[in-house]
């Protein structure tokens, strides 16, 4: 008898962690969250950043949600690896003309 609920509790984990697992992630491109995750890990990768011409291209509403965000990487990215692949580093950079553009 206490076989089903030990599956009940292994089946109700499992979909926790799934569910858990989907808000590690990360942002969602496109949003002003992974707009400033990725002007973080460009510092990481010591490229070149204009922060203000970012900020500038964001919508008057969006710049508080970015200016945070920006701080909470800023405070992760300080005990993450700062070593970059140059593909990560192509990448990067190129979304951060992107966003300058924008």
């Amino acid at each position: 008898m206490p076989m089903p609920s030990i599956l009940k509790l292994a089946a109700a984990a499992a979909s926790f962690a799934a569910v858990g697992a989907c808000t590690v992630a990360g942002p969602v491109p496109g949003t002003v969250e992974y707009a400033a995750a990725t002007v973080s890990r460009a510092y990481d990768c010591g490229l070149p950043v204009d922060r203000s011409r970012i900020l500038a291209r964001l919508d008057r509403q969006d710049r508080p949600r970015f200016i945070a965000a920006n701080a909470g990487y800023a405070v992760k990215s300080y005990k993450a690896p700062h070593r970059c692949e140059a593909s990560e580093r192509e990448r990067i950079k190129g979304e951060i003309g992107a966003l300058a553009r924008r």
